[in-house]
């Protein structure tokens, strides 16, 4: 087959491709949309103006996951059981507060997201609780003794 014939056909591959997917979409059945649960999406809205999280924490905890990407192909690659901190509240934030998918972007698949999650919030509930903040004691400040005839200075 000539370089051309291969052209022609890519070509018209492509071009059926096009047109499947630029086909008319169906008509939207109403009675659809009042299955949608709008009170998930308006406590999520509440919250975010609250100052309780929102479309910015979930943005952050997101750009904080690509610092720990090397820890995460770790952690699936190596069998290594260990994420940090920071990484398993990053998990925690967009898992728990934001929409799952978003770890998607990260190339996670739905059953890795659902690891991670289930790792990070054990790791949570088996943490100690934090330790008190360290106070420092007051000062020692050392008795003076009394002076006695024979401690007397000499003049």
């Amino acid at each position: 087959m000539s370089s051309l014939q291969k052209l022609a056909i890519a070509f018209t591959v492509a071009s059926l491709m096009g047109l499947a997917a630029g086909r008319e979409l169906p008509p939207l059945d109403e009675s659809k949309l009042h299955n949608i649960n709008a009170s998930d999406l308006e406590v999520r809205l509440r919250a975010g103006l609250a100052g309780e999280g929102g479309v910015a924490d979930c943005w952050n905890a997101l750009l904080e996951l690509r610092y720990c990407t090397n820890e995460i192909v770790l952690f699936f690659l190596n069998g290594e059981s260990y994420l940090g901190l920071d990484c398993c509240r990053a998990i925690r934030v967009i898992t728990h507060h934001c929409w799952t998918s978003m770890l998607s972007t990260l190339g996670l698949t739905v059953q890795e997201s659902d690891i991670l999650r289930g790792y990070c919030d054990a790791e949570t509930a088996d943490a100690p609780p934090p330790a008190p903040a360290a106070v420092p004691p007051p000062p020692m400040v050392a008795p003076i003794a009394p002076l006695t005839g024979a401690d007397e200075p000499m003049v």
